[in-house]
């Protein structure tokens, strides 16, 4: 098979039909043979009848049905795990993705040799206010951060290497980073193409501002990950040995002072418990403690950690 589209979609019963028909033709005027894998992420509108509908008039159209709204990343997740074509599209179920760009995103990928190309929206059809500024702001720092140029983290139109989403996990919110996520596992060869974007014809967006604020926290994460997720003691044990090493010389340090005015000078000398350091000592020592077992513990769960169930789905058809 050379092609699987996911498609994951909260309530968008108006469109469905419409963009199926649009990919339909696409896919038919280039001779694919593809799959077209909808993820309903618990919506509550008609959407699940209209995919059921389309399977039984299609067969390469696929469903699958969550119990209800985890969200965009465990959707992609579940459609990775699911798809079979050698490339495998993502796009968004509004109609504001255009299914023209999926010819020359499979063919940078087959023929130029692409592990992921993403989709950049030039010109977008959003509130500059809501969206677009924001974007803007969010993608600056997603290019400092992880040191790969693109204009466009966050556009769902997406091509993928089969190999590339079998490598990954795409969890929490971190669909916004996946080109992150594979570059993290050894994926380089990352582009971007310019796509089309068309303002919303049905219905109204699922998003609002506070996912800057999410995907902000989330790359901070991912950032520390990428550093130390492999390796959770080279940063928490770190850490935690110069905070117990400070606060035992302190402590030693007061402990040898004191002996020294007692025993050498033969002078009174003041309970260690009235010096302010000693606390700070004893703090950073619990403190030091602390984080050295948290690495330890970070260890022992990289050493065990299974794949995640996919518990979330209601159906698949």
């Amino acid at each position: 098979m050379q092609i699987s589209i996911v498609i994951p979609l909260l309530n968008e019963a108006d469109s469905l039909q419409e963009l199926h028909q649009w990919i339909v033709t696409v896919m038919e005027q280039n001779h694919y043979s593809y799959e077209l894998i909808f993820i309903d992420d618990g919506s509550t509108d008609d959407s699940w009848n209209v995919i059921t509908a389309l399977q039984t008039q299609n067969p390469n159209v696929k469903g699958i049905k969550f119990l209800k709204n985890f969200g965009k990343s465990q959707g992609l997740n579940a459609g990775f795990k699911k798809a079979k074509g050698d490339v495998i599209i993502t796009m968004d179920a509004d109609l504001q993705d255009s299914p023209e760009e999926i010819p020359e995103l499979y063919n940078m990928i087959v023929q130029e040799g692409y592990d992921i190309v993403s989709g950049w929206k030039k010109k977008r059809y959003d509130s500059k206010i809501r969206k677009n500024i924001p974007s803007k702001l969010f993608n600056w720092a997603a290019r400092k951060t992880s040191g790969i140029e693109l204009n466009d983290f966050n556009c769902g139109l997406k091509a993928y290497q089969k190999k590339v989403i079998k490598s990954i996990d795409v969890t929490g919110e971190m669909h916004r980073y996946i080109p992150i996520l594979a570059k993290n596992v050894g994926f380089k060869n990352i582009g971007e193409k310019p796509v089309q974007h068309q303002a919303r014809k049905y219905g109204e967006t699922k998003f609002g501002i506070d996912r800057f604020t999410n995907g902000f926290l989330d790359l901070i994460t991912l950032w520390f990950l990428s550093k130390f997720g492999k390796r959770p003691m080279h940063f928490f044990g770190l850490m935690g040995t110069f905070m117990f090493l400070f606060g035992f010389i302190s402590t030693a340090y007061m402990g040898i002072q004191k002996l020294i005015i007692v025993f050498y000078y033969h002078q009174s000398a003041n309970l260690i418990t009235n010096n302010p350091l000693f606390y700070i000592a004893l703090t950073t020592m619990i403190l030091g403690t602390q984080l050295f077992i948290a690495g330890f513990i970070g260890e022992m769960i990289l050493k065990n950690r299974k794949e995640n169930n996919l518990y979330y789905i209601e159906k698949e058809i």
